[in-house]
């Protein structure tokens, strides 16, 4: 199935899913998806990964860490605790 540019556009632009995600929705690979959205004139957005704890303040990540220590935390926000300190030690690196 062909994906139609409003489809794709409401998919990938305003409910943000990714050219895998709407690949599996219509039963494509992700680069005929890019493929389409390049073709339709559609934004494509960079291949960066953002990390999940992006999403937190830094603040809120301290507090929480102080409270129920790093594995603790890790856990209650789903994310493996080495990711969670690699994740503060490059903050720290950056200010």
């Amino acid at each position: 199935m062909t994906p139609d540019k409003k489809t794709l556009k409401r998919l990938y632009e305003v409910q943000g899913w990714t050219a895998r995600e709407v690949g599996a929705f219509f039963g494509l690979d992700h680069r005929t998806i890019l493929y389409h959205l390049r073709r339709f004139e559609i934004p494509v957005r960079p291949r960066t990964r953002r990390s999940a704890l992006s999403r937190y303040k830094t603040e809120t990540l301290l507090q929480g860490i102080r409270e129920k220590g790093l594995r603790g935390y890790a856990r209650e926000i789903g994310v493996p605790e080495g990711t969670l300190r690699y994740y503060l030690k490059t903050l720290k690196d950056i200010e």
